[in-house]
C-alpha cells in the first residue's frame, strides 16, 4: 500500500475508507474555533459604543429632565405625548423627507450626467475631473458658508450679480426659498460622490456591447437606455442606501444659514432635537425625538432601502 507521506496530513485533509487511497475528507477548521478570542473585545467595544447611547436615550426619554431646572424626575411618557401633539410634527417630518428624496433625485441626474460627459476623452480630462470632485471634499458647514455669503447673498453674491445683469430683481433665497437653498447646497456637495462611483462603474462598462448596438443602428439614447442604465443599476443602488444614511442626519447646512427658519421651515428632525437639547435645554423630550428619529429612519430603510438592495 502507498505511503500518503507527512505533506497529505498537513494539507488539511485524513484519508477515509478500507484503503489509504480512498476519500480524503476534510478537517474540521481549527482556526474559527481560536479567533473569537481575538474578536470579542473590538465586537465587545463597538456594542458598548451602540448599546450604552441608546440606552441612555430610552431612559432620558421617560425623564423629566431640564438642565436649567435639575434633578431630572420619572416623566412616563409626557415626553412622547408632547412630541406627538406637538403642531409642527408633521412638518418637521415632511422636511426631513423632502432633504432625502430631493438632493437623492438631483444627485443621481446630474451625477449620471456629469459621469457620462467625463466618460470620454478630452484635453485636460484628468484635471476636469479632480475639479468636479473637490465639492465632496469641503466640509458641510464650510460649503453652507461659502453658498450663504459668496453665492446667494441678496447683496453681493454671485447668483444676485446674474440677476442684475439681465434686469432681474435679486431673491433673498434664505427668506423666500429657505427649503430649495438648503437642497442646493448638499446637492452642490454630493452631485461629485455620485458622479466618481458611476464614472468608475463606467469604466467596467463592456464597450463591445454599445459598439453592437451602434451597428444596429441604437441612437444614443437607446444605448443608454438599454445598454448603460441596466449596467448602473448596482451602483445607482448603492447611492441611494449611502446619501438616505447621510440625509436623514443632515444638520451643518440648516445650523449655519437659516437656523431651522424661518418658523420652522427648514426644521428637519435633527435640528429639532438639537434646539430641544441646547437651545431649550430639555433633554427628556430632546431624547423622546431621538427615539422617534430612529423609529423614522428605520421605517425608511424598511420600506425605501430594502427595495433597492435587491439589486446588490
Amino acid at each position: 500500500m502507498r505511503s500518503l507521506g507527512p505533506s497529505r496530513f498537513r494539507s488539511g485533509f485524513v484519508p477515509t475508507g478500507p484503503s489509504a487511497t480512498g476519500t480524503l475528507m476534510p478537517l474540521k477548521p481549527q482556526r474559527a474555533i481560536r479567533t473569537w478570542p481575538l474578536l470579542l473585545p473590538s465586537v465587545a467595544v463597538l456594542g458598548v459604543w451602540a448599546i450604552v447611547p441608546l440606552v441612555m436615550t430610552l431612559w432620558y426619554s421617560f425623564q423629566n429632565y431640564n438642565l436649567q431646572t435639575p434633578p431630572a424626575t420619572f416623566g412616563g411618557f409626557s415626553n412622547y405625548y408632547y412630541l406627538l401633539t406637538d403642531p409642527d410634527l408633521f412638518g418637521i417630518v415632511w422636511n426631513s423627507l423632502v432633504l432625502v428624496f430631493v438632493p437623492i433625485a438631483i444627485t443621481l441626474f446630474f451625477g449620471t450626467l456629469f459621469a457620462l460627459l467625463y466618460d470620454g476623452p478630452f484635453p485636460g480630462r484628468s484635471t476636469a475631473r479632480l475639479l468636479v470632485i473637490t465639492p465632496f471634499f469641503v466640509m458641510p458647514a464650510v460649503s453652507a458658508l461659502v453658498w450663504k455669503n459668496l453665492m446667494l447673498n441678496p447683496v453681493w453674491g454671485l447668483v444676485a450679480w446674474l440677476f442684475k445683469l439681465v434686469d432681474l430683481q435679486p431673491v433673498d433665497w434664505f427668506a423666500s426659498y429657505p427649503m430649495a437653498a438648503i437642497i442646493i447646497i448638499v446637492s452642490w456637495s454630493w452631485i461629485p460622490f455620485a458622479m466618481l462611483i458611476i464614472l468608475t462603474s463606467l469604466q467596467s462598462l463592456d464597450r463591445e456591447q454599445v459598439e453592437a448596438a451602434r451597428m444596429d443602428g441604437a441612437k444614443s439614447v437607446g444605448i443608454f437606455y438599454y445598454v448603460t442604465l441596466p449596467h448602473l443599476y448596482r451602483p445607482i443602488s448603492v447611492i441611494i442606501m449611502l446619501e438616505t444614511i447621510f440625509f436623514l442626519s443632515i444638520y451643518a447646512e440648516i445650523y449655519v444659514t437659516t437656523v431651522g427658519g424661518p418658523g420652522t421651515a427648514t426644521t428637519n428632525i435633527p435640528f429639532y432635537i438639537f434646539s430641544r437639547a441646547l437651545l431649550s435645554f430639555d433633554v427628556g423630550l430632546a431624547s423622546a425625538g431621538g427615539i422617534f428619529a430612529i423609529l423614522i429612519a428605520n421605517i425608511v430603510a424598511f420600506f425605501f432601502v430594502r427595495a433597492i438592495a435587491r439589486q446588490l
